[in-house]
């Protein structure tokens, strides 16, 4: 390396530490960033509390077992023309107190207990499930917020080696211009070039900043002041890594993602809510118990004291309840039909749901496919854009190349640069996402 391309180096790497921030931030890593948001996501939360829910109906629907107890007292006053304790009439006033104690206990509701029980802890299932892709949505939702800030950023490094490098040449023509080897028209030139470099870093540094903002707005983060992202080593990254084909991905994620697994979960509950509803066509069957007392007292006449009559008018009582369905206007037979139909429906849901898993798996797949392809042509566009580079700056030093022929190449090479660290990340997020869908967890 001759002694210009030498100070040309040193005043570029210069100026790259001096953009460098002088305080360091506490950088998050996508895993950190994946559980900090699925702790605090308003919207998990609320799935969270959809769970909670269906516990609530389950224990609901276990404690129709038991036997209810009701108590009752009532306080009456009659006036006029009245029933007195003789069995006459008389034009009287009477008051009368009540008090009863009864209880009842299902012995055969038509298998309806049972049932409900059993679509209560179905549906608890698939609120679990519904809970676990609400997750796994934020976590691909974060995923690809990260992946953006770190494209971003990526082009704004760019930018910032841009600078170094244009900043490298006003400082070189400027002293060439010193010793009458340069002109002020080339001087002029590169500084125009520096500051349209400055203006691309600048919107670089917004596009990064909104994407923070974004990426923290995801985590539920009261500001993205002092936020930062940890950025993965992507050096490491080869192309040449074998995919199982769509299929074989799809078998495996059909049986653990889930959202499959709460629409199979429903399926059963629409299984379950025929039977329900079949209930209705079998007889019910209750026992009853009570016990109870009363005082009367009408006006005029000498009654036993209100202690005495309720001892004496103490009562208990014991009974069998037999319903049996006759002719319900048909609503039964609706009923089985409306259950039968949503069964169906449900059947569509799950194949639909199958379907779209299958899809977004395809999606995947090719996209990683093309990921692959895209990070292979850009590592031989990088080496032969550098290996350009290198040699137009050394005929550019020499004066056999034009700033213009030197401002492409550069901004060549740097693109390429920059094309490949985005392969590289586009390729670790795509199959990363594979392995998710294969029920690994999602990080790079």
């Amino acid at each position: 390396m001759n002694k210009p391309m030498k100070s040309l180096v040193i005043i570029a790497i210069g100026a790259i530490i001096g953009v460098q921030p002088l305080h360091a931030q506490e950088e998050w890593s996508l895993l950190r960033c994946v559980d900090y948001a699925v702790e605090h996501n308003i919207g998990v939360k609320q799935y969270e509390n959809q769970l909670k829910n269906q516990e609530v109906q389950l224990s609901t629907a276990k404690n129709l077992r038991l036997p209810d107890l009701n108590a009752s007292a009532g306080q009456n006053f009659s006036f006029g023309r009245g029933l007195t304790m003789d069995n006459t009439y008389a034009n009287k006033s009477t008051s009368s107190t009540s008090f009863s104690l009864g209880t009842s206990v299902p012995l055969f509701t038509g298998f309806r207990i049972p049932n409900q029980i059993k679509v209560s802890q179905l549906n608890l299932q698939a609120a679990t499930a519904d809970l676990e892709k609400a997750k796994n949505d934020i976590r691909v939702q974060v995923a690809q917020a990260y992946v953006q800030i770190l494209y971003n950023m990526e082009i704004s490094d760019v930018a910032q080696r841009q600078i170094a490098i244009d900043s490298a040449q006003v400082a070189r023509l400027q002293a060439l211009l010193a010793v009458g080897k340069a002109s002020e028209a080339q001087l002029s030139q590169q500084k125009a070039t520096l500051a349209q470099s400055k203006l691309t870093a600048t919107q670089a540094d917004n596009s990064t900043k909104i994407a923070l903002l974004t990426l923290s707005q995801i985590l539920e983060l009261p500001s993205p002041e002092g936020f930062a992202i940890m950025r993965p080593s992507a050096n490491s990254v080869v192309a040449n890594t074998a995919l199982a084909s769509p299929d074989v991905i799809y078998q495996e994620a059909v049986t653990v993602r889930p959202e499959v697994e709460a629409e199979n979960l429903r399926l059963h509950v629409a299984e379950k809510n025929i039977s329900l509803s079949q209930s209705d066509l079998y007889p019910t069957l209750s026992l009853s118990a009570g016990l109870g007392s009363n005082y009367y007292k009408t006006s005029g006449v000498h009654a036993d004291a209100f202690s005495s009559q309720l001892k004496n008018n103490f009562n208990q009582y014991i009974g069998l309840n037999l319903n049996i369905p006759i002719f319900s206007r048909f609503q039964t037979r609706n009923n089985i039909r409306s259950a039968r139909i949503s069964y169906q429906n449900q059947q569509l849901a799950l194949d639909n749901t199958k379907k779209q898993l299958y899809k977004e798996i395809q999606q995947a797949y090719y996209n990683t496919v093309a990921a692959q392809q895209k990070l292979k042509s850009s590592e031989q566009a990088c080496q032969s854009s550098q290996d350009a580079f290198q040699l137009m700056t050394a005929k550019y030093e020499q004066g056999k190349a034009t700033i213009t022929e030197f401002n492409e190449s550069k901004n060549n090479y740097l693109k390429a640069e920059s094309d490949l660290t985005q392969a590289r990340y586009e390729y670790l997020y795509q199959t990363a996402l594979i392995q998710f869908y294969r029920g690994q967890r999602l990080q790079f």
